[in-house]
């Protein structure tokens, strides 16, 4: 009998430690599984309410409306994007402008993608304009971004301050105002028509690993009673 609880025993051990980290990566996926759904839940929220004026500190995907003038000339690029047009599949970019305000640091405004190679030049309004959108805090480069290139304020980490200082605005606030309008057919740059919603996969993968959890139990047990009767 001893014999056969020795060949038990390290497999015994393995099984424990793996049933552990499969355990433990089940766990972790409910955490972030009630994370993702408080999230989807802001937004749903600020999606469902009308814009409010600019906070001192607002919250992420928080609807607002900001008054100014756009500078035009110290725009940049973010990004790129294939989107299919009538033409066929077009590469492009999302137009960012810095809205100067009155008495007031300035906002650097995702005014929506358009396309690198276009007929029509961009929608580009003059004057004093009142721009509604959503908050989306700025990004960190990370090295699966490529590099950005400051010269010609292509960038492809929505860093607001860094495309602010490239753009030479010197007071800016540490968001990008993402602009909220109607798609209009022929006309760039193309806006944002809702608040984004990042996938919630994550309760398939809380039914993954605790359903391979309960299988590798079954298999063991299995196991182990073909073995001690051997």
């Amino acid at each position: 009998m001893i014999p056969v609880l020795r060949r038990v025993l390290i497999p015994a051990f393995s099984t424990l430690v793996m049933l552990i980290v499969l355990i433990g990566l089940g766990t972790w996926q409910v955490h972030r599984l009630h994370w993702k759904e408080a999230v989807l839940g802001q937004i749903a929220t600020a999606e469902a309410s009308p814009p409010i004026a600019l906070l001192a500190e607002p919250a992420p995907f928080t609807k607002i409306f900001a008054t100014g003038r756009f500078r035009f000339d110290r725009a940049a690029q973010f990004g790129a994007e294939v989107r299919d047009l009538r033409t066929g599949p077009t590469m492009g970019a999302y137009q960012i402008v810095p809205l100067i305000r009155v008495n007031a640091p300035a906002i650097m405004v995702n005014r929506g993608w358009a396309p690198q190679t276009r007929n029509t030049p961009l929608d580009e309004p003059s004057g004093s304009v009142t721009v509604t959108g959503y908050v989306r805090s700025g990004d960190r480069t990370s090295w699966f971004n490529a590099a950005d290139d400051v010269t010609a304020r292509q960038f492809y980490t929505l860093d607001p301050l860094a495309i602010a200082a490239a753009a030479g605005v010197g007071d800016v606030e540490p968001f990008v105002l993402v602009a909220l309008g109607l798609s209009r057919p022929g006309t760039f740059p193309d806006p944002a028509q809702q608040l984004p919603r990042p996938p919630n996969n994550h309760l398939a993968y809380v039914i993954t690993w605790y359903g391979l959890a309960v299988a590798l139990v079954v298999i063991f047990a299995v196991w182990t009673r073909k073995t001690l009767r051997s």
